[in-house]
Parts: structure tokens; C-alpha cells; sequence
């Protein structure tokens, strides 16, 4: 019997997911537990794995497509199985079900509806029992609670199945506002400007381009509104005298040449980080709605940016790792979070979080905080500003660092404590490597 594969609920809460690539190829044999897909979730790229043995007899989803959970993505067959015991598996999967809102086709024998003149209308084309609509349960729902007729809709799922984003699609264009259909030479329809009637204007459009959404830029957008309309957010910033500790990053670049390790100041920021949480436990800590959550591991989230946007994996125990094996970390992350190889696990728990625009020559600017963490250090650029030192003007490398707190969890004193163990550890660079 012929074996359906659907989409997982590979992130929680998630509905949709898409198809990065395929692994296997129609006809490939695999076994359970191997890898035959990279899936794009909202935050990273996950391998899906096989659950049952068998041939793969059919892909039904293009890479690129994005489509809802637990939606049929493949097929699985058994020797002596054909295109046929495939096609009424998906059809049995699908749980294809007639329209709610069929209606009752009319006999010949019932009287015809007289019009205003009392004439009977002009007899027009029998109409025969709709045929059996395949949609998807979430589909299903949003067309009966929006009071939309599913028959009515042209389905972009395998085999013709309704989706929710044909409801949507359906939704947003009232009836009769988009002809379903074209002639390949048909102008496009031009509308009237705004004060003279029948008078065409060019169409909007030619200047601009909408790209459509990323799962995870879906997921960013959803998650920072959530931010900060809900985390009461407040903002202290320090100045860093940064001389000392490029001194000592020098130093120890100078003696992991030979291993090819190369450590960045945002590492040793970073380090100096894991450090100041540690001194300051009442900010390592997350809101939990009903309570305030203190870990004894220190364990940051660094932002890293790819080409859909930020990805935020996590150095664990960051208070207990090296420089070299923190160098090592970072490095690791940031080649796979450039070809989207960052796993879901990576992403996930953490504390706090660090993200830096120095390299761009941003001098200071304040973050959004990633719930239910309750803080986010935003590093800015080490530039070189005249500072007073003894009574007596002077040229130093300067950083400024911004916290972003959630009030919720830490008062304005913890902020400021742990501002200045971080400035303590910075300029005093020694201590980051005990």
C-alpha cells in the first residue's frame, strides 16, 4: 500500500513550511530514517527524514513551494504498486469531501421561476451535481467561517487542491473585482483618475517591485511587533575604552596563526558578556508570565545576518568556554548560517541576546528584545573620540554599548550593574581569559 508523506510540524505553531530541496529522486529506495528533504522553516533550514521504508514513487511539491502542515509532499510505493494505487491514496489522504455549500440541483419537474413580466426565464444549460472539491482542513474552515463557496475557488495544492491561500487569494478580491482568466492579448484595464471621468492614467506598478514574504522574515516581522507592543522595553548606554582589549586581541591572534583561528572583537566582547551575566545573575533571566526565570548557565543568543534576515543561534555555557573553543563556535556558525544549515535546536532557549553593527561604522543605536529574554546588548562601533583623562585631553578607541531591558524582569540598577562589569571586563581585558 502506497505511502503518504506530509508536511511536518517541524516549529511550533507553525502552518506552513517550504520545501528547500529534494534529497531523493523518484524511483530511489530509501530507508526509515533517511534524510529526503531540507525543509525552510520559519528560522532555519531542517532536514526531513524518511518514517517508513519504501520507493519513492512520486514528489508532489515543487522546492521553493511552501505549503500547510500535514499536507501530502510525497509518495512512498511498494513493488507492484502503479501511478493508479498512488493517485487514490492522495485522494484518500486529501479527504476529499463535497462543499458544504452545494445546494440541492433543481428537478426538471419542479415549475420555473416566473420573472417581473410573468414570463418564464429562457431555458439555459442544464446544470449537473458539482464534482467532489479537494481542500485542505484549514481551508475548509476559513471558507466556511468567511461564508466563501470552495467549488467556486481554483485550487493551487497537488492535484488541484484548495489551499488556505486560495481562500485568501479569494478574500482579498471581493466577487467580480478579478476576472479569473485573460485573453494572452488582452490590455490591461486602465482606471479613471481621480477628477475626470473616462480619462485613463498609466497603471502603478512600473517603479517599484513587491517580493513576496520569507518564512522567516514572516516570523521577524510577527515576533518584533509582538516585542514591542508587549515587553516594556527601556534603554541604558555606556561608553567602552577599547585600547587595552584590542591590544590583547593582537596578541592572541598573533598565537592562534598557526591553528587558523582568528578571534574578532565581537568575540571577545561576547566573552566579556558571559562574564558580566555571571556577576550579575538578576539579568540572566527570562519572563515567564506568571514568574521570573534565573538560569545558572550562561547561555547568549548572537545575532548573525544572512541574506532573509537575522538568525540568532546560541552559545551555551558561555561562562565556562575558552576563547579558542568560543572562536570555534562562532566560526561554525556563521559558514552554516550562510548557506542555511543552522539546525532548529541551535536556535533555540537562551537568555540574553548580543548584536553588533560596529563592522557597518554604526556608532550606537538600541535593539528589539526577543521574548521571553529579557535583555539584548546592541554593540556599536569602536572609533577613536577625544576623552579627558587626569584633566588632560586625549585620544582613545572608543565603544558604545546599549542594553535593552524588559523592565518586567530588570530594573534600571541591575541595567546599569551590568553595564558596568561588562566596561569592567572590557577595559581590563586580562580577566576574560581566566
Amino acid at each position: 500500500m502506497a505511502t503518504i508523506i506530509t508536511m511536518p510540524a517541524v516549529v511550533a505553531d507553525a502552518t506552513e513550511a517550504a520545501i528547500q530541496q529534494w534529497l531523493v529522486s523518484v524511483g530511489d529506495t530509501i530507508a526509515a530514517g533517511q534524510p529526503i528533504a531540507e525543509i525552510e522553516t520559519e528560522k532555519a533550514t531542517v532536514e526531513l527524514e524518511a518514517e517508513a521504508q519504501g520507493t519513492v514513487g512520486r514528489l508532489l511539491i515543487e522546492p521553493g513551494t511552501s505549503v500547510e502542515v500535514g499536507e501530502p509532499i510525497a509518495v512512498l510505493v511498494e513493488p507492484g504498486e502503479d501511478e493508479s494505487s498512488i493517485d487514490r491514496q492522495i485522494a484518500a489522504a486529501s479527504g476529499a469531501t463535497e462543499s458544504e455549500s452545494q445546494q440541492p440541483v433543481p428537478s426538471d419537474t419542479e415549475a420555473p421561476t416566473l420573472t417581473d413580466t410573468g414570463e418564464a426565464p429562457a431555458a439555459g444549460p442544464s446544470t449537473s451535481p458539482r464534482e467532489r472539491v479537494f481542500s485542505t482542513p484549514i481551508a475548509r474552515k476559513l471558507a466556511k467561517d468567511a461564508g466563501v463557496d470552495v467549488t467556486a475557488l481554483n485550487g493551487s495544492g497537488p492535484q488541484g487542491r484548495i489551499l488556505r491561500r486560495d481562500v485568501e487569494l479569494a478574500l482579498s478580491h471581493p466577487a467580480g473585482t478579478v476576472p479569473t482568466t485573460l485573453p494572452a492579448d488582452s490590455p490591461a484595464p486602465a482606471e479613471p483618475s481621480a477628477g475626470t471621468k473616462g480619462e485613463a492614467v498609466p497603471l502603478a506598478g512600473s517603479n517599484f517591485e513587491d517580493l513576496p514574504l520569507s518564512g522567516m522574515r514572516r516570523a521577524i516581522a510577527r515576533r518584533l511587533t509582538e516585542s514591542k507592543t508587549t515587553v516594556p522595553h527601556f534603554y541604558v548606554s555606556i561608553d567602552v575604552s577599547m585600547d587595552a582589549l584590542l591590544a590583547l586581541r593582537r596578541q592572541i591572534n598573533d598565537g592562534f596563526e598557526s591553528t587558523g583561528l582568528k578571534v574578532t572583537v565581537n568575540d571577545l566582547v561576547l566573552k566579556a558578556l558571559g562574564g558580566a551575566l555571571t556577576d550579575t545573575p538578576a539579568a540572566n533571566a527570562t519572563w515567564q508570565g506568571d514568574s521570573i526565570r534565573r538560569y545558572s548557565s550562561v547561555d547568549v543568543s548572537v545575532a548573525i545576518a544572512t541574506d532573509d534576515g537575522l538568525l540568532t543561534p546560541v552559545i551555551r555555557g558561555l561562562d565556562r568556554l575558552s576563547i579558542s573553543a568560543l572562536v570555534q563556535t562562532m566560526t561554525d556558525y556563521k559558514e552554516r548560517a550562510s548557506t542555511g544549515r543552522i539546525r532548529q535546536q541551535e536556535l533555540e532557549g537562551g537568555a540574553f541576546s548580543l548584536t553588533n553593527l560596529g563592522m557597518y561604522g554604526t556608532k550606537e543605536f538600541s535593539a528589539i528584545l526577543n521574548p521571553p529574554q529579557a535583555g539584548i546588548l546592541a554593540v556599536g562601533a569602536a572609533e577613536q573620540r577625544p576623552v579627558v583623562r587626569d584633566g588632560e585631553l586625549a585620544v582613545a578607541t572608543v565603544m558604545t554599548c546599549t542594553l535593552s531591558a524588559d523592565h518586567r524582569v530588570i530594573d534600571g540598577s541591575v541595567g546599569a550593574q551590568l553595564l558596568s562589569s561588562l566596561k569592567r571586563r572590557i577595559e581590563t581585558p586580562l580577566s576574560l581569559l581566566l
